[in-house]
């Protein structure tokens, strides 16, 4: 019987860490008539004149302007359509079996998951959704037309870690909080912390990848170099001791982030192995030399 392969987690953030824009800003804030700055900044006045969750004070505002413009109906359809629109950095749609198949060659059986503020039902329409294990998201409540009718799921800069612990334990269902809350040892849990890898753009990651970081696996932020602004936080995160690495979102061959997921990868390979040779009991060995007789005395 074989032995199963240890399983690695390589988690994703989505708008700016996969996507150099927010999904929404694609065909949907166009269709709503409103740009994408007037509609963050009025979403942050929402939040603040209730003391909201932004999260929860952006996925309300969506609902209110699609309701305002009388046209754009905010469903399950229209987001997987609107998944179909966006775009990717450079070599996105080819990283993950290329990946795959490097975990293979070295004996690990890679999982790739999005935890991510965005809207779940437009990554689910995008053209990359098979490679995902899970898609932890935001997402709605919907009537039986298929239109959204409340948040269902926010997904905040905090809430953003319980999905690790999910990822951690083997929990898929976020509406499961029995088993997340039972102890168990980290040994013994399905995907390591020290076997996840966390790739994320921005402020609402800084929390996961401090937690992968601290538990021994690896951080790493990725910036777009067109912004410099981001290229400034992202080394400030380096800086201060958050991630393990910085890297331009390139997933091409070759690049700076393709080297450093690959290093990691044959780094969880080899402490795998060494961990097993741990485990198995040592075989005791002939001493004697070929033809050498230790039973007798040279005078």
């Amino acid at each position: 019987m074989t032995n199963k392969k240890p399983v690695v987690a390589i988690c994703y953030d989505f708008d700016g860490t996969l996507s150099p824009g927010n999904m929404q800003e694609y065909d949907l804030f166009p269709g709503l008539g409103i740009t994408p700055l007037d509609f963050w900044a009025q979403a942050a006045a929402l939040a603040q004149a209730h003391s909201a969750d932004p999260i929860l004070a952006y996925m309300k505002l969506l609902l209110d302007k699609a309701r305002e413009s009388g046209t754009v109906q905010i469903t399950k359809k229209a987001f997987a359509d609107y998944g179909r629109t966006v775009e990717f950095f450079a070599g996105v749609e080819t990283w993950f079996d290329r990946i795959n198949r490097l975990g293979s060659e070295n004996g690990l059986a890679v999982e790739h998951y999005i935890i991510s503020s965005g809207i779940k039902e437009i990554i689910e329409g995008t053209r990359i959704r098979k490679q995902f294990k899970a898609i932890y998201s935001c997402s709605f409540i919907y009537d039986q037309h298929g239109v959204a009718l409340w948040p269902a799921v926010a997904v905040n800069y905090t809430t953003k870690t319980q999905f690790l612990f999910r990822i951690n334990k083997g929990i898929k269902d976020p509406n499961d909080n029995e088993e997340i809350n039972r102890y168990d040892p980290e040994s013994e849990r399905r995907v390591q912390f020290s076997r996840m890898n966390y790739l994320g753009d921005g402020d609402t990651d800084i929390p996961c990848m401090a937690l992968v970081k601290n538990q021994g696996g690896s951080s790493i932020a990725v910036c777009d170099p067109m912004k410099r602004q981001k290229k400034a936080m992202t080394e400030g995160l380096l800086a201060d001791g958050r991630v393990n690495f910085v890297a331009q979102a390139d997933y091409t061959e070759d690049s700076h982030l393709d080297q450093i997921v690959k290093a990691a990868l044959e780094k969880i390979a080899a402490e795998a192995k060494l961990a097993a040779l741990l485990k198995k009991p040592a075989k005791p060995k002939a001493i004697l030399a070929a033809g050498l007789d230790t039973t007798r005395r040279h005078s």
